[in-house]
């Protein structure tokens, strides 16, 4: 169907959008088993399917409190590699490409013929039919999806949502909707996010990142580039602008959006602080909308606003709706989170885990706090990235006053000999910085009881969050 819009200073008249086909849900059969269940990425998957009312399950390294919600809801998981527990009626086998290629399950499905997929595979086949907003880039991509499947869900308009992150509106990262939309974070890593077809696509950054995959830097911009070459043919790009391979990026409809370059096509302006939120207008070429309320930290995610809202004028969603929708917004669990705010004490959590999203989120936090000391607890993820992106972690830590590094997040990886926390500490300038254990970052937070306090990081450093706060009150 066609739909029409209703702002006449939208960007585009009539946007296809489609009709439902229930042939991506039935490619999958009725038994569907996940092996690495609790992954942001793969529980939506989950949560989608078991919503169709198909049976399904999985497995998980260690229960979080996201794989025990995926249980409450009647998803059966365990967390042992047993292949006993693992199902032998599966129809289709998902799995992420975190898993080690040894997995004692992953092994036995492979062996034995099962149908076996990544789950880039079921995100293609659920978005083969639908109209699809995708929104990839090295970083801001989780914040721009939830903002921008927000506003379509707060403003009526309906899509079906597949989040990076626990939306802090919904308390989910799935939802669906009869509406044949798709709002999709588009990931990069695995060259995943080259198997979906965007009607609208945005591109946050191509910063250097994952370059265990891509081995160098020109070879992640290559990749954005073919991803913004898959828009589909009367479609929408909208990307950051002043990229090094912007020129590479075509579509039919291009808009280049930036905080407050007024060289770009949409940008912020008038910015004001109040009461711990942010005022402002986004001018675009052929529209302006005023006095836009963010209540959310960082001024780095006026900037993702920018983009969810330049996604929502382009689909022709009211101004007024737009504006109460973001009014609204509560933004991502763990990115710029307040865990605690008090007189006292202001912590907040921050998934932050490459050089740009430290620089961002410190910014930010400098840019609401300007005469508070501010504290950043930092655990690096992946002994790959750190390697690669040691410089660059350490000017970007030392806009903080004071730093605590932790140990290393393997992940996926196996140590890298003479790759430690250490290697970023000896490279910051900051005087005031420290490498401490998780025990030892506890018994500092007690005794010393820092006023602003930011923990960030993509590892399991959130499991710290609630004991600290605990400590600070």
């Amino acid at each position: 169907m066609l739909v029409e819009t209703k702002d006449r200073n939208s960007m585009s008249e009539n946007i296809h959008i489609g009709s439902i086909e229930s042939s991506p849900a039935g490619k999958v059969g009725e038994v569907v088993y996940f092996i690495g269940i609790g992954g942001i990425g793969m529980s939506a998957l989950a949560r989608y399917y078991h919503s169709l009312g198909k049976k399904v399950s999985g497995y998980d390294r260690t229960p979080t409190p996201l794989t025990r919600d995926l249980e409450q809801s009647g998803i059966n998981i365990h967390y042992e590699e047993n292949l006993e527990l693992a199902p032998k009626d599966a129809d289709v086998v998902v799995y992420t490409p975190a898993i080690p290629a040894n997995h004692v399950e992953l092994v036995y499905y492979k062996a034995h013929d099962y149908r076996v997929v990544k789950r880039s595979d079921v995100l293609q086949w659920i978005t083969e039919s639908s109209f699809n907003i995708c929104v990839g880039g090295t970083h801001g991509k989780t914040t721009i999806t939830t903002m921008t499947a927000h506003i379509l869900r707060d403003t009526g308009y309906g899509c079906n949502a597949f989040l990076g992150g626990i939306s802090s509106n919904y308390g989910t990262n799935f939802w669906s909707s009869e509406r044949n939309v798709v709002v999709v974070e588009a990931d990069e890593y695995d060259r995943s996010f080259l198997k979906l077809v965007p009607d609208v696509a945005v591109i946050t950054a191509m910063d250097p990142d994952h370059l265990d995959i891509y081995g160098t830097p020109e070879e992640v911009e290559k990749a954005f580039v073919q991803f913004s070459q898959k828009v589909k043919p009367g479609g929408c790009l909208i990307s950051k602008y002043g990229m090094s391979r912007s020129a590479a990026l075509t579509a039919a409809h291009h808009y280049h959006y930036s905080f407050d370059n007024s060289a770009a096509d949409v940008y912020a302006a008038n910015i004001k602080v109040e009461n711990g939120s942010y005022r402002y207008d986004i001018i675009c070429k052929n529209w302006t909308l005023t006095d836009v309320i963010l209540n959310m930290g960082g001024l780095h995610n006026i900037e993702n606003s920018i983009a969810a809202i330049t996604v929502a004028k382009y689909l022709g969603i009211s101004d007024e709706k737009i504006k109460t929708a973001v009014a609204n917004f509560k933004g991502v669990k763990r990115r710029f989170e307040y865990v605690l705010k008090s007189d006292k004490h202001t912590l907040i959590d921050d998934y932050a885990h490459h050089p740009e999203e430290l620089r961002a989120l410190i910014n930010g936090v400098r840019s609401l706090y300007a005469n508070t000391k501010c504290t950043v607890i930092f655990q690096p993820h992946l002994y790959s990235r750190t390697k690669d992106l040691a410089d660059e972690f350490a000017t970007s830590l030392d806009l903080a006053d004071e730093v605590i590094l932790l140990p290393i997040y393997p992940a996926r990886e196996l140590p890298v000999e003479g790759v430690t926390s250490e290697l970023i500490l000896g490279k910051m300038k900051l005087d005031d910085k420290k490498i401490l254990s998780k025990e030892a970052m506890r018994s500092w937070v007690k005794a010393e009881q820092p006023s602003l306090l930011v923990m960030c990081g993509a590892g399991d450093i959130d499991a710290q969050v609630r004991e600290v706060m605990q400590l600070l009150q």
